[in-house]
């Protein structure tokens, strides 16, 4: 009983550290970065609403809209990562690399040093951008004194602040309840939680929605939260029977088991990018000048694809089938997969293993792919529906919501499955102890 309560004691102390982490995460998002003005900052954003920035300023937890030390937040890791991962599918030598004895590693440092050759493209750009944009309504500059002087200390500021930020992250993951990267973004969501709900109910109390609409939301939400929860847990199974050898005059295999394919493969990725690509044209329109000739051209692109317009919808819809497709087939390779089953003497009933297997399973995986595609669509576009069939604001995005419950379930399960671990080497350290009074054979 005392090895349980061991147990669950070093449970709780990885869950306080988490918090604890997260704290300091949260405190560090209000240092601001020098030479801001954050009055017009804030008044910036709330005309730019539906840019890149206001995209980025989500997973940042509001610190990029304070333009703090963490205003890159944890993207450029992110951004490098999905470049290295999208590398390893375009190269067969950094993925012979990935597969050797420590290749795991030099991967991580890699990703690492391009993480800080972004925060410098892009600390740089977002301090020289800065420098050009003014407020609409009071058209008073956002940086004080603009010069490389300004510029230099962005960019070493938000450099550091990234660098920090994963420094969280791998502490979260090696000494916390894991997912580290993933519950730092997770906090920044989680952050405008609370001011959402704020928002909602004073539109209720200024009579601006009705009571019925706010039970809509509430409706909604409860809804929403339920699809999700289903279909991140949602799997198909595919059985799977290993033929039976004779080693040593002993039988092995003859298992049948199954493999689990998940729904959505791709994850929280396509919407990501769908949004950050449909962000474009608002981002660039905030940095052309207004007597430049080509700002009507610019100008009218944005208009046509602002949040709550049927064009922007499509092309959302598009742009998240799209890379759902291309996401699964980095995620999940059925040529591996097929080949490690054939190696390991399994195989799927009916089909013949090698090349057969991989076509079936690239024929279960590209329509698991279109469920989990229209299932992202249909939760990314659930505000726009709102907003024009009900005339209801609905503050909490379909991509924040897919990142809160994804996070949250894979961080239950690494807790359950630390506790399971744990269990097992208990049982296994009762077995393998001598009883007094009995003989050792």
């Amino acid at each position: 009983m005392s090895g349980v309560q061991g147990k669950f004691e070093e449970l709780r102390k990885r869950v306080l550290f988490t918090l604890f982490m997260l704290g300091v995460y949260r405190v560090a998002t209000q240092v601001p970065t020098p030479g801001v003005d954050a009055t017009v900052l804030a008044s910036f954003f709330t005309e730019a609403k539906g840019s890149l920035f206001g995209v980025f300023n989500t997973f940042s937890g509001g610190a990029l809209q304070r333009f703090s030390v963490l205003a890159l937040g944890i993207m450029p890791y992110i951004t490098s990562s999905i470049i290295f991962s999208l590398l390893t599918v375009s190269f067969p030598t950094l993925a012979e690399m990935q597969k050797e004895a420590g290749g795991h590693k030099k991967m991580q440092q890699y990703t690492r040093y391009a993480t800080v050759i972004l925060c410098c493209i892009q600390g740089y750009l977002l301090a020289v951008g800065l420098e050009n944009l003014k407020s609409q309504t009071s058209g008073l500059p956002i940086v004080l004194e603009p010069g490389m002087q300004f510029r230099l200390i962005t960019l070493i500021s938000l450099t550091a602040g990234t660098m920090f930020v994963m420094w969280l992250g791998e502490q979260i993951t090696e000494r916390g309840i894991g997912n580290g990267i993933s519950l730092v973004i997770f906090a920044g969501i989680a952050a405008g939680i609370v001011p959402g709900f704020r928002d909602t109910f004073n539109l209720f109390k200024n009579g601006e929605i009705s009571g019925f609409n706010l039970a809509i939301v509430l409706a909604v939400m409860v809804a929403t939260f339920w699809v999700i929860i289903y279909m991140e847990r949602a799997i198909r199974k595919i059985p799977v029977q290993y033929a039976k050898r004779v080693v040593n005059n002993r039988v092995f295999g003859g298992q049948s088991t199954h493999l689990p394919i998940k729904i959505n493969i791709s994850g929280v990725i396509p919407p990501i990018f769908a949004s950050a690509l449909l962000g474009f044209p608002a981002t660039i329109s905030q940095f052309v000048p207004e007597t430049s000739a080509f700002k009507i051209y610019v100008q009218t692109i944005q208009d046509s694809l602002n949040p709550g317009r049927l064009l922007y919808d499509v092309v959302f819809v598009s742009l998240i089938i799209f890379f759902s497709y291309f996401y699964s087939s980095v995620q999940f390779k059925t040529e591996d997969i097929s080949e490690n089953l054939r190696k390991n003497g399994g195989f799927i009933p009916g089909i013949r293993p090698g090349e057969k297997t991989a076509e079936f399973l690239n024929y279960i995986v590209s329509r698991l792919t279109l469920v989990g595609a229209i299932y992202l669509a249909a939760i990314c576009v659930l505000p726009s529906i709102l907003l024009t069939f009900a005339n209801v604001p609905f503050y909490f995005g379909g991509t924040s919501l897919l990142i809160l419950v994804g996070v949250a379930i894979d961080t239950l399960g690494q807790a359950e499955s630390f506790m399971i671990s744990q269990r097992y080497d208990t049982a296994y350290k009762v077995r393998g102890k001598h009883t007094p009074g009995m003989k050792r054979f």
